[in-house]
């Protein structure tokens, strides 16, 4: 009889194969690939978030983007700026109303190195919290002088060196928002594969057009992302057959598929990177960081006006400048 304590031969292969074993090897590996690196921008890319319909994944695809920029060697900062705070959250951020947030950023013009924490579980992520006072801030907002650029000049003003800034927006088109698009170069939208997906959209690619119009010339809508992609369902294959065939060029090609793991990490503090590394939805955000961060290796030129808008007929840019969407209708 073999002893208990007789080590097992190296090359005897698995000892036993189970879902627990199998799960750990594939983490094993997914944090891996991590270690592959990306090509780091240029330049310091600021990405809004954004979609005024809620539910859809805007702060679950900022942080798991975020994380997993950071872990590929990025230096990323996360901007909370939903009053609920639930970005901070998932990355483990500490947010009550005690503590230094964006909203002392935008009103009382903190800089934003005085806001800034440290994520500990991921190290080059970074995040400025949102609190409860955030709230009333588009109230406070409307009387302060040059409103709608605040936060640029706060990232504009900050001196680390950085890859990426995420912009975390609430589901609405108010202030909060505004200020986010001023910040921000690009603009990535989330989109949930269900029926009302593209509901609203049009009123959001408008809004980026007005912004873009008169208050910052190089906004443009860079990437597209399904969420929440069921493939056992006909209609989620259906909506993403749409959202391809309107805007096939800033649609990814990776899709975030529905996770009971992308939906638990929040509650306990962490983002689906960490808290389960060989998941569908980390692997899915790994992927889909790769193809953001490739997409920057070879720039595309100047953006363009969007022309027509989803769902509405308005030719929103200038007659003789070409969409980026145009086509793709």
């Amino acid at each position: 009889m073999q002893d208990s304590e007789t080590p097992v031969p190296m090359d005897a292969g698995p000892v036993v194969d189970t879902p627990i074993g199998r799960a750990a090897q594939l983490a094993v590996e997914t944090l891996g690939r991590t270690g592959e690196g990306l090509p780091r921008p240029a330049q310091t890319r600021v990405i809004v978030v954004a979609n005024q319909k809620g539910g859809v994944g805007k702060t679950t695809t900022t942080v798991n983007l975020a994380a997993s920029l950071a872990f590929h060697g990025n230096r990323v900062l996360v901007v909370d700026l939903d009053p609920q705070g639930n970005a901070s959250t998932a990355l483990g951020i500490d947010h009550h109303a005690e503590v230094p947030s964006i909203y002392d950023v935008l009103v009382e013009g903190k800089p934003l190195a005085d806001v800034v924490q440290p994520v500990v579980e991921v190290e080059g992520l970074f995040c400025v919290p949102a609190t409860i006072d955030l709230a009333g801030a588009e109230i406070e907002l409307v009387s302060l002088v040059a409103r709608e650029s605040r936060l640029q000049r706060a990232i504009e003003a900050y001196e680390q060196p950085l890859d990426y800034v995420l912009i975390d927006c609430p589901p609405s088109l108010g202030l909060l928002t505004v200020n986010a698009l001023v910040a921000g170069r690009e603009v990535l939208i989330p989109i949930q594969c269900e029926y009302y997906a593209l509901e609203g959209l049009g009123q959001l690619l408008r809004n980026v057009e007005l912004v873009r119009a008169h208050l910052n010339p190089h906004l443009h809508v860079s990437t597209i992302l399904l969420t929440m992609y069921d493939a056992r369902t006909r209609l989620a294959a259906q909506v993403a057959e749409e959202v391809r065939s309107h805007f096939s060029k800033e649609v990814l090609r990776t899709a975030i598929p529905r996770s009971v793991r992308i939906s638990e990490a929040p509650s306990y503090g962490q983002t689906v990177l960490t808290y389960d590394p060989g998941s569908s939805g980390a692997l899915s955000y790994l992927e889909a960081a790769r193809e953001l961060a490739l997409r920057a290796a070879a720039p595309a030129g100047p953006a363009e006006p969007q022309g027509q808008e989803y769902g509405s007929g308005v030719q929103a840019g200038p007659a003789h400048e070409q969409s980026t969407m145009e086509g793709n209708r």
